[in-house]
């Protein structure tokens, strides 16, 4: 018996036991396998490692998706992403164009076409901001868990949509995000107690500061000499 006089269940289930690439090589062989590849029903969980992976045409999305994770565990976040742009290099600048907008775009497609989302983890995502995590609250409504780590735009103000938009969230991380006050931890705790929220090291990290917001040496010491 071949793959194709299987029913459409089967097929479907044999496809769930495949990765990405696996599924997108063998919708290739006919009609039959292709309308089942782009069945919404198979692909209620998505795994990327990095950002480039989302530009490639082995996946689909729609409503049946539940589960997110896009994870980058690379030394670029460390040395070049993760740097405030102000200080960076021209020649850092450059590598962060080439994928800095892909996370934000993906997540722009997921919420306009995943409405009912359950599970969203970004790690190492340093080029998403606070208005990326709005827009999937708003449209994302079923989202139970949403764990942000070393996302270093992450500010109180995701902190803030959580606490006006998360209805159905059970758990919130935000961690080695050093944008997150300790201010905006408490304030989303107590608009939202019922969330189990938990910030591995975010609050006690330094945050950004611009250089204009930075205080002149010069003031500084005079403070000093003024209230010693």
């Amino acid at each position: 018996m071949s793959l194709t006089q299987l029913n459409r269940e089967c097929l479907l289930h044999l496809f769930s036991f495949l990765d990405k690439d696996s599924r997108r090589n063998l919708s290739l062989a006919c009609r039959q396998l292709r309308e089942v590849y782009l069945d919404p029903c198979l692909w209620n969980l998505l795994h990327f490692s990095s950002p480039c992976q989302l530009r490639w045409d082995n996946y689909v999305l729609g409503p049946s998706l539940r589960y997110l994770t896009i994870c980058w565990y690379s030394s670029r976040v460390q040395l070049v992403c993760n740097i405030e742009d102000w200080l960076k290099t021209s020649f850092q600048k450059d590598i962060c164009s080439k994928h800095e907008s892909l996370v934000s775009t993906f997540l722009a497609h997921v919420c306009h076409m995943c409405p009912n989302l359950l599970t969203l983890t970004l790690s190492g995502c340093a080029h998403i901001t606070d208005q990326e995590v709005v827009s999937v609250l708003q449209c994302c409504k079923k989202l139970r868990s949403l764990r942000l780590e070393n996302c270093v735009r992450i500010t109180d103000r995701s902190l803030q949509a959580i606490a006006e938009h998360g209805d159905n969230l059970e758990e919130v991380r935000v961690d080695f995000c050093r944008n997150i006050t300790q201010t905006g931890l408490q304030s989303c705790k107590e608009m939202r107690p019922i969330i189990q929220l938990s910030a591995e090291r975010s609050a006690d990290m330094i945050p950004d500061i611009k250089p204009e917001e930075k205080e002149p040496l010069g003031k500084a010491l005079q403070k000093f000499l003024l209230y010693s």
